[in-house]
């Protein structure tokens, strides 16, 4: 038998990293790095270039994005860093990462990609920023044009290259690399390394340092594995739908941060679960607390973050749900390995934004399993559980046979009425005291489908830009004929979200919500389909009403400049 390893997992602190870095980690509330972070990070703040094998999901966007905004921090003038992505939803999550991290240290980020208007990137080079993350076509577009100067660039990131590669991007990328000094750093992450790899990194690589991340392969068959698309402002209400519906015995919830424990534990005991929170911030008395009453079932579910559950001893486990999808597929396989113990079976939820279902695949990949897609609940899926439920309680109490207090009332009424129509009326009463006490949520939730292009494919519909889409209705289902796009002049920064539109239409417009297709929500403006049979219909009431207290404007969308 192998000695148990007690070796103590390296944390932020241990990688050389600025005070100003370590308390964004802090405030984000990530708790220790991923493997692929405690092996890049080192060599790239000393200066060195890398070659990373990394599949997305192993949290290689902070392994290059910290040691980036590290060695820029924040000064000089120009573009100092440059990081090439293959998609524009990519170049947007990278861009938002390198933000929130170097926010501390004045370090300023623009995403450039296509399908987004070009003046507002020209305004955005023109102010002058310290990292421009981009794909490769708009970047050398730019680059054409004289707007983005790379000549004082020290950084330079290629980011998923073969995805890159198999877009047709080589050229480009070397004629964008030709613009960069010779003396720059550069880091390269690629999930495969076919020759094209090895050529492009023989080419505009210097003695790079080597970074090899090999997450295990999943082994657990009793484990039944679904993940839910949800956009992230409908997260809560489907969580709630799921617990309603799958009524886990007990279950561990995972989320990324000790702030989103805390604030689902909140909510979810709103809701009348008994949840648990537990992570880094809490004592080892808390924690002694918490777990105790997990495995007594006093509490139903254990909120908790990777770092807090790590050598959790729980008997059984029924589910496992990932609140936040794990940023590695070897988190992944951590998690859902609490359950289907000893034999018995168990669940695994994952819940997934749409720009993560990049995350998924790659999570897929790496495990050599599919993890199935599910719908969200609908309120009529609710119903009919509960009263599934309703059915079992019944059935336990026939069988009990303690109904002696009860007959008399029977009794009284079985002359006048039918013995069914009483019992009928019984379980009715039964039903409608248990809706009163947990009020049903109406709003619809829609339903999201990868698009071509997420699938691994070119996309048809060709680049929309930086929107929120959210299609709703089943890619269609139950809607016929064809749909007309609105252009509604409020968008994300009035704080208008897809279901403010949604409850307009319905409400001020008097029309089915099958009739409302695709949602975009943009900075400044939102996209919105419906049925052309009732797009007139829907401009002339709305033009009238108030959204979020302010009048708006609302016309048919500009075919070719606003699609």
């Amino acid at each position: 038998m192998s000695e148990e390893d007690t070796t103590t997992p390296p944390l932020f602190t241990d990688l050389g990293l600025v005070p100003e870095i370590l308390a964004a980690l802090e405030e984000l509330g990530y708790e220790e790095p991923t493997p692929v972070q405690v092996a890049a990070i080192p060599p790239l703040l000393e200066g060195r270039d890398v070659i990373g094998s990394a599949a997305t999901g192993t949290g290689k966007t902070a392994a290059f994005a910290l040691p980036l905004v590290q060695r820029i921090d924040g000064k000089g003038r120009g573009v100092r860093a440059l990081i090439m992505a293959p998609t524009r939803e990519l170049a947007v999550q990278v861009a938002e990462a390198v933000h929130k991290y170097g926010k501390r240290l004045g370090v300023t980020v623009l995403p450039i990609y296509g399908g987004q208007p070009i003046e507002r990137q020209l305004s955005g080079l023109r102010r002058g920023v310290h990292v421009v993350v981009g794909t490769p076509g708009r970047l050398l577009d730019h680059i054409r044009r004289r707007s983005l100067d790379l000549s004082a660039v020290d950084y330079v990131v290629l980011d998923e290259a073969d995805e890159m590669l198999d877009m047709g991007f080589l050229e480009d990328i070397d004629a964008i690399l030709a613009e960069t000094p010779e003396g720059r750093q550069t880091a390269l992450f690629s999930a495969t390394f076919p020759p094209r790899i090895r050529e492009l990194a023989e080419r505009h690589l210097r003695d790079p340092y080597r970074v090899s991340v090999r997450p295990p392969v999943l082994e657990t068959p009793l484990v039944r594995q679904v993940a839910y698309v949800v956009p992230r402002s409908y997260k809560l209400e489907a969580l709630g739908r799921i617990l309603d519906l799958e009524a886990p015995t007990s279950a561990i919830i995972f989320c990324r941060t000790r702030t989103e424990v805390d604030e689902l534990t909140e909510s979810l005991a709103v809701r009348g679960h008994r949840p648990e929170a537990l992570h880094g911030g809490l004592n080892q008395t808390q924690r002694d607390r918490v777990m105790g009453r997990f495995r007594e079932g006093t509490a139903d579910l254990l909120i908790a973050t990777d770092v807090a559950a790590r050598g959790l001893d729980v008997e059984h486990v029924s589910h496992v749900i990932n609140y936040d999808i794990p940023q590695s597929p070897e988190v992944y396989v951590h998690r859902i390995g609490r359950t289907g113990r000893a034999g018995r079976e168990g669940t695994a939820v994952t819940l997934v934004q749409p720009r993560e279902h990049r995350l998924l695949k790659g999570i897929e990949r790496v495990v050599r399993q599919r993890i199935e897609p599910a719908r969200i609940p609908t309120v009529a899926d609710l119903r009919a559980r509960r009263m599934e439920l309703l059915r079992a309680e019944l059935h336990e109490i026939l069988v009990s046979g303690e109904m002696d207090g009860y007959r008399g009332a029977v009794e009284s009424l079985a002359d006048d009425f039918d013995l069914l129509d009483v019992a009928a009326a019984a379980v009715k009463l039964a039903a409608e005291a248990r809706r009163a006490t947990e009020p049903e949520d109406e709003r619809d939730i829609p339903h999201w489908e990868p698009s071509r292009e997420e699938r691994g494919g070119p996309d048809p519909r060709g680049p929309r830009g930086r929107m929120d889409r959210e299609p709703r209705g089943g890619g269609g289902a139950g809607r016929s004929g064809p749909m007309t796009r609105l252009y509604v002049a409020m968008g994300r920064r009035r704080g208008l979200r897809p279901g403010d539109l949604v409850g307009a239409i319905t409400g001020e417009a008097g029309i089915p919500s099958r009739a409302i297709g695709s949602i975009e929500i943009a900075d400044q403006f939102s996209l919105v389909e419906v049925a052309e049979e009732h797009a007139d219909h829907v401009v002339r009431s709305l033009s009238s009403a108030s959204i979020k207290g302010r009048k708006v404007g609302i016309r048919r969308a500009r075919e070719g400049v606003e699609s």
